[in-house]
């Protein structure tokens, strides 16, 4: 008997105990550098639980209510009280997490934060464009469709 991802993301979001749950676009070979990276660094401890959007058992209700065309316009993270976080936030509580806390530790001051969010704004509305993939309208329909066809979950 095979699991689903998410069978497998409900029992490590269970039996471990984790401190942030990442949302990242399974699809993007940006995304999985840093997602590889990331585990490297987690090392299966299972401080960081790793949800890719792009698998079509993917579920929104499991992960703060986020569904796949807003986890698909910016990074997006799930703290284990359900807290919703998005943006440099997700990059600097992940970092502190695996012990690289000071890589993002400047963006906690107001104006870097702000500064670091509105770069991080421009990336996140060029990403697909720059890894000669559709636009976020075109992915969102093309998931609809498949989902459709009852090849995967529909955003609850």
């Amino acid at each position: 008997m095979t699991s689903s991802a998410s069978d497998l993301t409900r029992e490590s979001t269970t039996t471990q105990n984790w401190k942030i749950k990442l949302l990242y676009d399974g699809e993007c070979p940006l995304c999985l550098r840093e997602v590889d990276f990331l585990k490297r660094r987690d090392a299966g401890r299972g401080l960081v639980v790793f949800v890719d959007i792009a698998d079509p058992a993917y579920e929104p209700m499991a992960n703060g209510g986020v569904d796949f065309e807003t986890a698909m316009g910016r990074i997006h993270a799930v703290l284990p009280d359900g807290s919703v976080i998005k943006n440099v936030a997700v990059f600097r509580q992940i970092y502190e997490v695996l012990g690289l806390g000071w890589v993002y530790a400047i963006t906690k001051l107001p104006i870097i934060g702000a500064i670091a969010d509105f770069v991080y704004g421009i990336w996140a509305n060029l990403r697909l464009k720059v890894t000669g993939r559709p636009d976020l309208q075109t992915l969102v329909r093309q998931r609809k469709a498949a989902c459709s066809s009852d090849r995967c979950r529909l955003d609850d």
